[in-house]
């Protein structure tokens, strides 16, 4: 069993920054890619980025590229998305996943293996 737990959410004002955290345990963390999503109001979830299991590859949405940074640390088993400019928009409950192998991407959330409760990140003034 697979246990991933997020946190770093809060209230940020637009242009601000935060930093998640998703702590995993239960497996082998250093790997399988992992994976970070999100889901506002009434919309489905959505793919923000992933990172390779030595974190030599990440990807990111065309929505947050250039202002969000997935980085890990396979020593401490947690996973980290870096947000920067935050908008309004960015407003939603972030998920952090498990891939099914160490190179494993694809932007479908139903297709990666185990996932957080989510935090909640609001972007307003």
């Amino acid at each position: 069993q697979v246990q991933l737990v997020e946190s770093g959410g809060g209230l940020v004002q637009p242009g601000g920054s935060l930093r998640l955290s998703c702590a995993a345990s239960g497996r082998t963390f250093s790997s399988y890619a992992m994976g970070w999503f999100r889901q506002a109001p009434g919309k489905e979830r959505e793919f923000v980025g992933s990172i390779s299991y030595i974190g030599s590859i990440t990807r990111y949405a065309d929505s947050v590229k250039g202002r969000f940074t997935i980085s890990r640390d396979n020593a401490k088993n947690t996973v980290n998305l870096q947000m920067n400019s935050l908008k309004p928009e960015d407003t939603a409950v972030y998920y952090c996943a498990t891939g099914r192998s160490g190179y494993y991407y694809t932007p479908s959330p139903g297709n990666w293996d185990y996932w957080g409760q989510g935090t909640q990140v609001t972007v307003s003034s």
